[in-house]
């Protein structure tokens, strides 16, 4: 495995193999099984296995969220050889951004709703990094997991704006064993908030199954005050919404897959998870 800190070099040592399939995995590190099932489809459907280690200044608008984030490198670049990564990019702040960028991306509606809302210029900062990662690594594909719903269909959205050849591969989500959706913050539960975390998961299940017997406007607020009776938990927003447009959903009867989008304060760690509703 290659460990590379360098556009320059990681560009010529990717332009120097044959025609081959580049498969590229971005990720902020602190990994998790998550990232891992990303990098384990990736080799199955690639020749060459990318993973980058980044946490992007740019689409964390609280700079206490941006020191706070969970850092590994040594813990990620152990997991990244065992999982049979052939190149790792990490780069510094200044490889990647030498100068500000200042590009401003809109996606209509994608980036209005729910993330959007709740985190300005955020995914702004998520377009930038995508596409600078992609204009230096070149891939055929790209996996991104599908906790970050709105992400993925930002992502898409980048694709056909700015008109690369690159097919995105959505991953399922990957749950710790009671539930909780895995994600780097997790490991800044403390004890207590770790225990009340898994009700999320829990709530959402039951509310799937609820759906016949409930409105949309009903089955949304039965969520939000089951989630926010455990003291540890606040619900942030929970929506349900139409799988391309990203808006909410009035009617069940209405067209197109749903899903149920949720983010959470446990403390001072912000969880989002989804499931599909129908």
């Amino acid at each position: 495995m290659k460990v590379i800190t360098k556009t320059a070099e990681l560009q010529r040592i990717l332009s120097c193999g044959d025609t081959i399939i580049t498969g590229f995995v971005p990720t902020m590190g602190a990994l998790h099984e998550g990232h891992l099932s990303l990098v384990e489809r990736c080799r199955r459907e690639c020749d060459l296995t990318v993973v980058s280690i980044f946490v992007n200044p740019t689409q964390f608008n609280d700079p206490g969220d941006l020191k706070n984030y969970p850092r590994t490198p040594e813990r990620d670049r152990s997991l990244l050889e065992k999982a049979g990564v052939d190149v790792v990019f990490m780069p510094d702040v200044d490889e990647i951004y030498p100068e500000k960028d200042v590009r401003l991306f809109s996606f209509g509606h994608l980036d209005k709703v729910m993330e959007g809302e709740k985190r300005p210029g955020h995914f702004n900062g998520v377009a930038q990094i995508v596409s600078k990662l992609f204009d230096i690594v070149q891939p055929e594909k790209a996996y991104f997991g599908e906790k970050d719903f709105q992400q993925l269909a930002i992502i898409r959205a980048l694709i056909k704006k700015l008109g690369y050849n690159i097919e995105i591969v959505g991953c399922p989500i990957k749950r710790d064993g009671d539930g909780l959706a895995l994600s780097s913050r997790n490991v800044l539960l403390n004890p207590q908030q770790r225990q009340a975390a898994p009700l999320i998961y829990r709530v959402l299940s039951q509310a799937v199954g609820m759906k016949d017997e409930k409105s949309i406007e009903e089955l949304c607020l039965w969520v939000t005050e089951n989630i926010d009776r455990d003291p540890e938990l606040k619900v942030e927003y929970f929506n349900i919404v139409d799988s391309l447009t990203l808006q909410p959903v009035k009617d069940w009867n209405e067209n197109g897959e749903k899903y149920g989008c949720i983010a959470v304060k446990v403390g001072n760690v912000r969880l989002i998870d989804n499931l599909k509703f129908c």
